[in-house]
């Protein structure tokens, strides 16, 4: 069993160079005094702030960087593009009508990026 998601929810990018922390959207679910989070929490910036500099070759900012340095890799800003939800969440227990978010589900951005969840944000309710 995996611990449930809630708000300051540490994650990390692979393609990224920093830790960012969820923040969910405003629900009347609650997990230790802090909102709980579906995966329908995927918004980029709203849900997902920036992972601080992106690796990726696949991001167009970056690739545009690195051509302009001769090939060596260049980081640029992050700017996350997640379009589909977080999987595959709890399938046993839903948060306002979705799957309730569990520390081993994961969230792919549209430039090779995977982002998973470092520190859940609450250390008390497991759920499956």
């Amino acid at each position: 069993m995996g611990m449930q998601v809630c708000m300051g929810a540490m994650m990390q990018c692979t393609q990224g160079m920093a830790p960012s922390s969820l923040v969910p959207t405003p629900k009347t679910v609650m997990t230790s005094n802090m909102i709980a989070a579906n995966i329908l929490d995927h918004v980029p910036i709203m849900n997902i702030p920036p992972f601080g500099m992106c690796m990726s070759p696949a991001n167009p900012m970056v690739a545009a960087a690195t051509a302009a340095a001769l090939g060596v890799l260049t980081p640029m800003p992050c700017i996350p593009n997640t379009p589909a939800p977080w999987v595959p969440g709890s399938p046993t227990v839903l948060v306002t009508g979705a799957p309730a978010l569990n520390d081993s589900s994961k969230l792919m951005c549209i430039w090779a990026g995977v982002i998973s969840i470092n520190m859940p944000g609450q250390m008390t309710h497991m759920i499956p």
